[in-house]
Protein backbone atom coordinates (compact mmCIF):
# COMPACT_ATOMS: atom_id res chain seq x y z
CA UNK A 1 0.00 0.00 0.00
CA UNK A 2 1.12 3.85 -0.49
CA UNK A 3 1.38 6.20 2.03
CA UNK A 4 0.51 8.92 -0.93
CA UNK A 5 -2.91 10.39 -0.89
CA UNK A 6 -4.28 11.49 -4.34
CA UNK A 7 -5.66 14.66 -3.77
CA UNK A 8 -8.95 15.39 -4.67
CA UNK A 9 -10.07 17.44 -7.80
CA UNK A 10 -11.13 20.97 -7.72
CA UNK A 11 -14.10 22.05 -9.61
CA UNK A 12 -12.55 23.78 -12.09
CA UNK A 13 -10.26 20.78 -12.82
CA UNK A 14 -13.96 18.70 -12.65
CA UNK A 15 -15.18 21.01 -15.05
CA UNK A 16 -12.15 20.95 -17.55
CA UNK A 17 -12.18 17.60 -17.73
CA UNK A 18 -15.92 17.47 -18.07
CA UNK A 19 -15.59 19.99 -20.75
CA UNK A 20 -12.70 17.79 -22.59
CA UNK A 21 -14.73 14.37 -22.48
CA UNK A 22 -17.88 16.17 -24.41
CA UNK A 23 -15.44 17.55 -26.67
CA UNK A 24 -13.85 14.65 -27.43
CA UNK A 25 -17.39 13.27 -27.99
CA UNK A 26 -17.95 15.91 -30.65
CA UNK A 27 -20.30 18.55 -28.71
CA UNK A 28 -19.60 22.11 -28.96
CA UNK A 29 -20.28 24.56 -26.23
CA UNK A 30 -22.37 27.58 -26.60
CA UNK A 31 -23.09 30.02 -24.19
CA UNK A 32 -25.42 33.35 -24.61
CA UNK A 33 -27.70 35.36 -22.72
CA UNK A 34 -31.87 35.33 -22.49
CA UNK A 35 -34.30 37.82 -23.00
CA UNK A 36 -36.87 37.83 -20.76
CA UNK A 37 -39.57 36.13 -23.50
CA UNK A 38 -36.93 34.08 -24.74
CA UNK A 39 -36.76 33.11 -20.58
CA UNK A 40 -40.26 32.38 -20.40
CA UNK A 41 -40.51 30.51 -23.18
CA UNK A 42 -37.34 28.38 -21.86
CA UNK A 43 -39.08 27.84 -18.50
CA UNK A 44 -42.49 26.61 -20.18
CA UNK A 45 -40.85 24.31 -23.21
CA UNK A 46 -38.48 22.57 -19.60
CA UNK A 47 -41.29 22.38 -18.12
CA UNK A 48 -43.20 20.76 -20.76
CA UNK A 49 -40.48 18.26 -21.89
CA UNK A 50 -38.71 17.66 -19.27
CA UNK A 51 -35.31 18.16 -21.35
CA UNK A 52 -31.92 19.29 -19.95
CA UNK A 53 -30.49 22.78 -21.27
CA UNK A 54 -28.12 20.72 -23.37
CA UNK A 55 -30.88 18.80 -25.22
CA UNK A 56 -33.40 21.96 -25.24
CA UNK A 57 -30.79 23.80 -26.85
CA UNK A 58 -29.43 21.25 -29.32
CA UNK A 59 -33.42 20.61 -30.14
CA UNK A 60 -33.77 24.39 -30.24
CA UNK A 61 -31.24 24.86 -33.09
CA UNK A 62 -31.91 21.96 -34.94
CA UNK A 63 -36.03 23.10 -35.29
CA UNK A 64 -34.28 26.58 -36.08
CA UNK A 65 -32.19 24.91 -38.71
CA UNK A 66 -35.69 22.96 -40.35
CA UNK A 67 -37.79 26.09 -40.17
CA UNK A 68 -35.17 27.97 -42.17
CA UNK A 69 -34.58 25.41 -44.88
CA UNK A 70 -38.32 24.81 -45.14
CA UNK A 71 -38.66 29.27 -45.86
CA UNK A 72 -40.76 28.91 -42.25
CA UNK A 73 -38.40 31.49 -40.18
CA UNK A 74 -40.54 34.78 -41.37
CA UNK A 75 -43.89 32.99 -40.03
CA UNK A 76 -42.36 31.73 -36.44
CA UNK A 77 -40.95 35.16 -36.22
CA UNK A 78 -44.12 37.16 -37.15
CA UNK A 79 -45.77 34.65 -34.51
CA UNK A 80 -43.32 35.52 -32.19
CA UNK A 81 -43.27 39.33 -32.39
CA UNK A 82 -47.37 38.76 -32.73
CA UNK A 83 -47.72 37.18 -29.06
CA UNK A 84 -44.90 38.94 -27.34
CA UNK A 85 -42.67 36.08 -26.78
Amino acid sequence: MSSEKSQALTNAEKQRRYRERQKDSGKKELRGYLTPEAMQCYEEIAQKTQWNDSTLLSNAIRLMYAAHKLGQVGILNSWLNEHKR
